[in-house]
């Protein structure tokens, strides 16, 4: 059982204080758990990689559209702030993946960081737990793909580096905002964009393969911003790109719909409505395979908007770089829309 933490960690006061800019004003509880397990694996289509890497439960920085949210109900508490303040940390996350990476059927598949929740939420400023799994996947060799909203990424210059000679790395950073005011009122907790687009130039910098995501695409919201999203995130070395859509499954669209009516009160109405139009009517589609993507005239046209913007950018161009010895049990990307599916640029 996770152990309460009487006096939680502050990492806007460590070293690392300028990944994350000023301190929120809600409260923090931390749990701190020897787990049974750190490696989640998945058959969902619609998500491209088997096995993910989770050190933490929830996740601080408070995304009002975070589809993890329903996962905190399985500790007993709930998918609103308490997925934001009670979090919980597998100390003994690090022994564990190396436990898992020495397995003698372990045939180095690539595994993802950040398949739940963040990976670099401001608590690993202090615990450090996801360097210390990256340290265990160079000992092994093992292939990594990270996708995260926290610059914090960056601290970790010197062991992605060395694991990128060792086996295979990439670094998707999500941004689905340019607009840094908006991205304040809807990812209150999250570093500012332009922190995240500098995490991508310095990672690009030292040779690591890079990516950003828009994600999610909040029709009515957000998709306006695209082009300068793809543009920032080329200038700053990223080589691969993609988009998904917005999802609501029925714990998360309460949380992200009182937060949109509080931050966005005139376009509030606007937002549902063009949601509904690329979910047939709906808000929410939870149907395996479909669940990220939508359709329509007006999904189509953001679909385009991105492809065309991609295509001139020159991203998604560059060949895979996994190891020879390694396999990625990814989903195929769509043919007719191949660079939105593709986490880590390997497909």
């Amino acid at each position: 059982m996770p152990r309460p933490v009487d006096n939680p960690p502050n990492p806007w006061l460590s070293t690392h204080v300028e990944y994350f800019g000023e301190p929120p004003p809600a409260g923090l509880e931390v749990f701190e758990e020897e787990a049974r397990s750190v490696v989640a694996t998945n058959d969902s289509p619609d998500i491209p990689f088997r096995y993910s890497v989770n050190p933490y439960r929830g996740c601080y920085h408070g995304c009002a559209y975070c589809y993890a949210r329903p996962t905190h109900q399985y500790l007993g508490w709930g998918a609103g702030t308490d997925f934001e303040r009670k979090i919980v940390v597998k100390v003994n996350a690090p022994a564990l993946l190396r436990q898992f990476l020495a397995h003698p059927k372990w045939n180095r598949e690539l595994l993802a960081f950040s398949g739940v929740t963040d990976c670099y939420q401001p608590l690993e400023a202090y615990y450090e737990l996801t360097r210390r799994c990256l340290e265990a996947c160079i000992e092994f060799a093992n292939p990594v793909g990270i996708i995260t909203k926290g610059p914090l990424v960056a601290r970790d210059v010197d062991v992605l580096a060395e694991l990128n000679r060792r086996a295979s790395v990439s670094v998707t950073i999500s941004i689905p905002f340019v607009d840094e005011a908006m991205a304040r009122r809807i990812e209150p907790s999250v570093a500012r964009p332009s922190k995240r687009f500098q995490a991508l130039a310095t990672l690009s910098a030292a040779g690591i393969r890079t990516g950003v995501a828009i994600a999610p695409i909040i029709p009515g919201l957000n998709d306006s911003q695209i082009p300068q999203i793809l543009a920032r995130a080329r200038e700053s070395g990223a080589q691969n790109a993609f988009l998904t859509l917005l999802r609501l499954p029925a714990e998360v669209l309460p949380v992200f719909d009182g937060r949109l009516k509080e931050a966005e009160p005139l376009r509030h109405a606007h937002v549902l409505s063009a949601i509904r139009d690329v979910r047939r009517g709906a808000l929410n589609n939870a149907q395996f395979g479909r669940r990220m993507d939508g359709e329509g005239p007006r999904w189509q046209a953001i679909e385009q908007l991105f492809a065309v913007h991609a295509r001139r950018l020159g991203f998604n161009t560059d060949p895979p770089r996994l190891p020879a010895q390694a396999t990625m049990r990814a989903e195929p990307a769509p043919k007719a829309r191949p660079q939105q599916r593709s986490l880590f640029g390997d497909d």
